[in-house]
């Protein structure tokens, strides 16, 4: 059965993981795939945006992080095991199925939410498992290096499978458990790739892939602020003055990440690659919770002190958490020899405003919302202003130390 499995082109095995495709461009059907992935993140934003509270809360980060978990585990698949065959088409179909049913529980009766979830998680987690497990089926090359994989992933599943018999706040914890063991098999590959001296790094194409999942957040954060907007029923000039502020902090930070993070190659191993990876994960759940408190600042600022915090301060803290996670990602990519002398000035510059925003968002001054919009336009403004006045500095200085310019 697998010699005929593989013999066949139009079933098309597994690309082997020691072929390597140099400048693979996204495919349509990767495209398609991250389509699912936007009503997820849609539904689990909505449904934060409509119950803001402390559990509420621990519930997007697990489901953003599991969410994430998914999408990332078929992007890599499709990256360095994908073919033109219908297996491959097969395998993104049933994943695009897995994650379309978990939406579909995420709006059950809230008396069957956690069953229901739960069973889709489960088949989620199988899937992914078999996702790995199978390569070593086709080539043997593999089998040591995704075996890290498929045992972890079937303790998480054991997890999973062990919150139906629990009751809170074990079936919490139980949850993330399973996303420290489904995060930690790239770190042991990492130690087998070293002993038999190769050496795996993120492709251009993932990186790529990583910046389409950016802007799917990013989209949540514009939604997030048109329909904070709708709710007000309202449309002043006030409202729309606020409407445009908001809209201009959203493009300064698409400014600040796809200038300092974009296009840039990430550095050699495995190790760094996965630390890249992960770095995503606190930076976009910083603009998932962006998106979460817009509609709530509208709607609730100077409505009531506790809810005015709450907003407040989960909007400052999130753009803080943003710009701390690009602060890091600065640190494992690569730049060209001009950008050295930049790189550590513009790390220090975001960490610095990062710092500011939480200081100005705990202080919690009482003003209006225009005002607060305004201010964290004008920081973020001023951090831009700041990069660009290094960069065009240093280009001077280069250029007037070169005769031949």
């Amino acid at each position: 059965m697998k010699q005929l499995l593989t013999s066949k082109p139009w079933w098309g095995a597994p690309k082997k993981f020691s072929t390597e495709s140099r400048d693979r461009k996204i495919s349509w059907l990767e495209l398609f795939y991250d389509l699912v992935y936007v009503i997820a993140i849609s539904t689990i934003t909505h449904y934060l945006a409509q119950q803001f509270n402390m559990n509420a809360l621990l519930d997007y980060f697990y489901l953003f992080v599991i969410i994430f978990w998914g999408w990332l585990n078929g992007s890599l698949y499709y990256d360095l095991h994908g073919s033109e065959g219908l297996r491959t088409k097969l395998m993104t179909l049933w994943q695009m199925l897995i994650i379309a049913a978990l939406v579909i529980t995420l709006h059950s009766e809230p008396v069957h939410l956690l069953f229901n979830s739960t069973i889709i998680l489960l088949i989620m987690q199988v899937y992914i498992t078999y996702l790995w497990w199978s390569v070593g089926f086709y080539d043997k090359a593999h089998r040591r290096l995704n075996r890290p994989y498929t045992l972890l992933y079937l303790v998480s599943f054991a997890l999973i499978l062990a919150t139906l018999f629990l009751r809170q706040p074990y079936i919490r914890i139980m949850f993330y458990l399973t996303l420290l063991f489904n995060y930690l098999p790239p770190f042991f590959s990492y130690y087998f790739l070293r002993r038999k001296g190769l050496e795996l790094t993120l492709s251009s194409s993932m990186t790529e892939r990583l910046g389409l999942f950016t802007i799917i957040i990013f989209g949540e954060v514009v939604l997030g602020v048109t329909n904070g907007v709708i709710a007000l029923h309202h449309l002043d000039a006030a409202t729309w003055l606020r409407f445009v502020i908001a809209i201009s902090i959203v493009f300064t930070l698409w400014w600040l990440f796809f200038t300092m993070v974009s296009d840039r190659k990430c550095k050699p191993g495995l190790l760094n690659s996965s630390l890249f990876e992960f770095l995503f994960i606190p930076t976009l759940i910083g603009l998932g919770l962006l998106a979460a408190s817009f509609s709530g600042l509208f709607t609730y600022y100077n409505a009531s002190i506790v809810q005015t915090i709450w907003f407040s301060r989960t909007f400052g803290f999130s753009i803080s958490l943003f710009l701390l996670g690009i602060c890091a990602m600065m640190s494992l990519l690569e730049y060209p020899e001009i950008f050295l002398h930049f790189k550590k000035p513009a790390k220090k510059a975001f960490f610095v405003t990062a710092v500011v925003i939480a200081i100005f968002t705990w202080l919690h001054l009482s003003i209006g919302l225009v005002f607060y919009l305004l201010m964290v336009l004008m920081v973020l403004l001023g951090l831009i202003l700041y990069l660009n006045g290094i960069w065009f500095r240093m280009m001077k200085k280069e250029k007037d130390s070169d005769p031949k310019k």
